[in-house]
């Protein structure tokens, strides 16, 4: 069984509501995450039948309470001072064979004090993308936001058209955003704020505590692993879609997975978020926003700081200033690692940036090309760099560039170099249209798309025939250019 706890339902009430999920017509189990239930200390697994009703909120887990958690945001730049979980509710946290604590939350569970008029379900559809999406980031080593498990309800939901419901059972480091900070210092409750901040330091930051001034620390520390985590994203092509502040965890994991995909053919101002239209959220902008999300956490964090006003904003302003070294400096690791360089070749960042050009340009695949770039690597010859050159519209251009990165480039003679290349260049990720066609398929009632590709993703440096022909990019017929967010 899993060993619930409650430390978050010690915050003062306004940060949670307590809200009983409501059950579903026909709960059937479509997708069972074994792995993390081990790491979780479940032990026992229960029937499909008890884990349907245990993950639709029908039959609680014993010792779950569950809870909607409020919190606030700035969405596309205008900030709501409340917004919650309007589908969600954490059933209590547990700490897994690690020692971390960590969330249990059900996702589309019903409506909630924060459903502001919605229904509180969630398609099938979005289920299954984020169930794909986040478990594949997971095993690229992508911090985030993990599927236990995916349940149907056997209930038609409307959004675009009527669909089938679903109900996610997702796992996270914690569910405090930078809303939940902007949430309760909107209402100038400040002894909810240094309660929410202690909270969070204990559990996630617990050197801050040894600090001179901890709030400080904690800000620091948050910015360290957003500016990382922003880098990692853009490594493996991967666009949010909705950065917004309710959107943005302060432990540093991808969370909530809407309208996001990953890149394919390379161009820095992408965006599939069907609600983006100005592009703020664009691949290339991502630091820009986290840097801006950032900023509106240290805004919360002003009147828990001492000294005068003035002298509070310069330390708060100084911390943020250093988001730009953090994530060059990731960035320039994870160059490394994708061109097969050592991490402190001072050439990669020119490289890749030189290659960025060329992709753009030459219309290039990014997962495509990273891959082809690796096997040239692991095997150099003409075969292989005929295969790379084929991915550009513009071979000749691209022909200079790669002799000048083989100038440079040592993984073939060094196999611990070569698979940290590997390991940063993925053979599949998640594709836009393979993704639709799982859902399209499980909408009509066909689960196996979904699992085969779910196995795939999930596996992204096993080359296998399967991987290769599921890691194919679209062709013009099935290109996905706009995703949609579930609510």
């Amino acid at each position: 069984m899993l060993a619930f706890e409650h430390q978050f339902a010690t915050l003062p009430e306004p940060l949670w509501v307590a809200c009983q999920p409501t059950p579903v017509e026909a709960p059937r189990l479509i997708a069972f995450n074994q792995p993390l239930a081990d790491a979780l200390g479940l032990g026992e697994v229960p029937d499909d039948a008890s884990l349907a009703e245990w993950f639709s909120g029908n039959a609680l887990p014993p010792g779950a309470e569950p809870k909607a958690l409020g919190y606030a945001g700035h969405q596309f730049g205008n900030f709501v001072p409340q917004l919650g979980d309007g589908r969600a509710l954490l059933l209590g946290e547990v700490v897994d064979q690690n020692g971390v604590r960590r969330d249990i939350q059900l996702k589309g569970s019903g409506r909630t004090p924060f459903s502001r008029g919605g229904d509180g379900r969630s398609p099938l559809g979005p289920v299954l993308r984020e169930y794909l999406v986040s478990e594949a980031m997971a095993a690229m080593g992508v911090p985030t936001t993990r599927a236990l498990a995916a349940v149907a309800s056997g209930e038609r939901v409307m959004r675009q058209m009527v669909e089938p419901g679903a109900v996610l059972t997702r796992v996270a480091a914690s569910h405090v955003r930078v809303g939940t900070f902007q949430f309760v210092a909107a209402r100038q409750d400040h002894t909810a704020l240094k309660a929410l901040a202690d909270f969070v330091i204990e559990r996630h930051y617990p050197e801050a505590q040894q600090a001179e001034q901890p709030y400080l620390a904690l800000l620091e520390a948050v910015l360290q692993r957003q500016a990382a985590l922003v880098a990692k994203w853009m490594g493996v092509g991967f666009i949010h879609g909705v950065m917004n502040t309710d959107n943005m965890s302060i432990a540093g994991e991808t969370i909530d997975y809407g309208p996001c995909a990953f890149m394919e053919q390379f161009d820095p101002q992408k965006v599939y978020s069907s609600i983006d239209q100005g592009k703020r959220y664009a691949f290339s902008n991502q630091p820009l926003i986290a840097q801006w999300n950032l900023a509106r956490f240290a805004e919360c964090l002003l009147p828990l700081l001492e000294g005068e006003q003035e002298t509070r904003v310069s330390q708060l302003t100084d911390i943020l200033r250093g988001f730009d070294g953090v994530f060059a400096a990731e960035q320039q690791r994870i160059h490394a690692d994708k061109l097969g360089l050592d991490a402190d070749n001072d050439q990669a960042s020119q490289l890749m940036a030189a290659l960025e050009a060329q992709m753009q340009q030459g219309r290039m695949d990014m997962t495509a090309t990273f891959d082809a770039l690796t096997q040239l690597a692991r095997a150099p010859g003409d075969t292989s760099r005929q295969a790379l050159l084929a991915l550009s519209a513009i071979p000749e251009a691209l022909a200079p560039w790669v002799d000048e990165w083989q100038a440079h480039q040592v993984a073939s003679q060094d196999e611990q170099r070569w698979q940290a290349m590997r390991q940063a260049n993925p053979l599949i990720i998640p594709r836009n249209h393979r993704v639709e066609e799982a859902i399209q398929a499980a909408n009509d009632g066909d689960l196996a798309p979904f699992h085969r590709l779910l196995a795939a993703v999930t596996t992204p440096y096993t080359d296998t025939a399967d991987t290769r022909e599921l890691s194919k990019p679209a062709n013009e017929q099935q290109q996905v250019l706009r995703t949609f967010c579930g609510t």
